[in-house]
């Protein structure tokens, strides 16, 4: 009977033991930390489950059966080294946070670019998403996933505006029950984002945080020379470059020197994107300058106009699309009426649109890029009696050596004229730099390429050309970052889980094995006599 009585204790304690170890554990996985009431039902679990073994091994002495006891003994031990092992499994995973997304698109993994943001912020963002009834599972998982990103520096919540409508007012909007609105906050700024019609975005939500977060910068685009417009919605247009602008926080504004005596003291970077009439000699002094003084600018410099051989080109014809040189040669270097070919790499059919990965070393600028290609550059090289201080380099020179060269054969003719013609590889884009000198406040650093094409409404989203774009006003801006429109589009699947809720279910699937374990061993001892 003690026997018996001795066994029915040990089998309740090793239910206790085995609850306790499983309910502290698994709680502990399901909210992704350990607290100080998990630690304690889990150790309370343990202590229970190692006291059974002891107590085994005293009524294994004790029994007729020893080897029956040792058996079961064996398999408590083992037991205990798989609930171990699996303890061990679920700390690491909390202490070092390994992730995978097996989701098409990624879904759930934050960008790079959103994640050097994420790293780089110096304060803290708020972000509130007002949502009427059950919010969905994706948008509290892009939550979480921008707050672990942040450690911190970034907090999030969604509310149900019609049930917290007190705190919702706080925010100064009107409640409506079908409007879905997230709001980012942060140093007294604030920026709203409607998603009512469509799932938020990984891209809407980081770029409202650099607008929130970072100093916004000014560019200003020259206007009234036939330049390419920043509101032109056409494939000639730049209304694109101009939303990518904005959503980086870089305020978009247009200046005609005509009218202006100056370029504008806010601006930090001065665009010339593709004259098609020459600067009057009083609008090429302002632009000189506004340089000499410490100004930064991106120069754009369209094709060299051609013909064929039974139409020459007329006076004006020629004065299309200037070069610039008039400014440019006062910086050390000279822009060629050619057309840059590329028999080996180029777009289509077409050897005046050369396609390049032939970057010189610039990290700022030329960081992850792909290839970029540009619609009949011209080629570019360095006046040799220029001012020592000046600093010039390439920075997208053509693919190929052998193949390709500035044509000079203005009338369509391809053919590589030695001695005439710049041989391969060609520069078609230079940086240039002069450090701050006693007589001007800052340093000089202008940006030229002979082609504006690329960052066109047509070509901008092709290949890297619209990264190469927005590096370099980056890099002139002095800005640290910059978002490139990688947009994830968000698919609500038929089992959307949260991460907690996934936790949840592992929980259970890992749970049903050892209680089952735990009932066949309870009931085996009650057998025991």
């Amino acid at each position: 009977m003690a026997l018996k009585r001795t066994s029915k204790n040990l089998a309740l304690l090793f239910a206790i033991g085995m609850v306790c170890l499983l309910y502290g554990l698994g709680t502990a996985y399901i909210e992704n930390h350990f607290s100080s009431l998990t630690i304690l039902i889990s150790l309370t679990g343990l202590a229970c489950i190692l006291v059974c073994f002891f107590e085994l091994r005293k009524l294994v002495r004790r029994s007729a059966i020893a080897s029956q006891w040792k058996k079961y003994g064996f398999i408590v031990f083992v037991i205990v080294i798989l609930l171990t092992f699996l303890a061990g499994i679920n700390y690491l995973s909390y202490r070092y946070n390994v992730r995978w997304d097996m989701t098409k698109a990624k879904q759930h993994t934050l960008s790079k670019s959103t994640a050097t943001v994420i790293k780089d912020l110096q304060q803290e963002v708020k972000i509130v998403a007002f949502y009427v009834g059950i919010p969905p599972k994706y948008l509290e998982d892009l939550f979480k996933e921008y707050q672990r990103r942040s450690q911190g520096i970034i907090k999030a919540e969604i509310i149900d505006p019609i049930v917290q409508i007190g705190y919702a007012a706080q925010f100064g909007n009107v409640i409506s029950g079908k409007e879905r609105k997230v709001i980012v906050l942060s140093g007294g700024e604030r920026k709203d984002i409607d998603f009512t019609n469509q799932p938020l975005s990984e891209d809407q939500l980081t770029n409202a945080i650099i607008q929130v977060a970072r100093d916004k910068r000014v560019v200003y685009f020259l206007i009234g020379h036939g330049e390419y417009d920043v509101s032109n919605e056409g494939d000639n247009g730049l209304s694109t470059l101009k939303r990518m602008l904005i959503a980086n926080n870089v305020e978009v504004k247009t200046v005609m020197l005509g009218v202006e005596e100056e370029i504008p003291e806010d601006c930090d970077v001065f665009i010339v994107a593709g004259p098609r009439n020459p600067l009057t000699e009083e609008e090429e002094e302002i632009v000189k300058k506004y340089l000499e003084n410490g100004g930064d600018a991106f120069f754009l410099i369209e094709n060299t106009p051609v013909t064929t051989q039974d139409k020459p080109l007329t006076e004006e014809e020629k004065r299309k699309n200037p070069s610039l040189n008039k400014i440019l040669n006062h910086w050390g270097i000279k822009i060629a009426d050619d057309i840059v070919v590329d028999l080996s790499n180029h777009i289509g059919q077409e050897v005046g649109c050369p396609a390049t990965r032939n970057y010189p070393p610039h990290r700022a600028i030329i960081k992850d890029l792909d290839y970029t290609f540009y619609i009949r550059p011209r080629s570019i090289s360095i006046l040799e009696n220029r001012r020592e201080s000046i600093k010039t380099a390439p920075l997208v020179l053509t693919a190929s050596e052998e193949n390709s060269w500035g044509e000079t054969d203005r009338t369509l003719r391809v053919k590589f004229d030695k001695g005439v013609d710049i041989p391969g590889p060609v520069p078609i884009a230079f940086v240039i730099w002069e450090p701050r000198q006693e007589s001007k406040p800052s340093d000089t650093r202008i940006v030229v390429f002979t082609d504006t094409d690329f960052l066109s409404n047509a070509f901008i989203e092709e290949y890297s050309n619209a990264q190469m774009g927005l590096n370099v006003i980056s890099w002139l801006s002095d800005l640290d970052y910059m978002i490139f429109d990688d947009r994830k589009d968000i698919k609500v699947e038929r089992l959307d889980l949260t991460s907690k809720q996934k936790r949840m279910v592992a929980v259970i699937l890992f749970g049903i094995p050892f209680l089952i374990a735990t009932v066949g061993i309870m009931t085996w001892l009650k057998q025991k006599d």
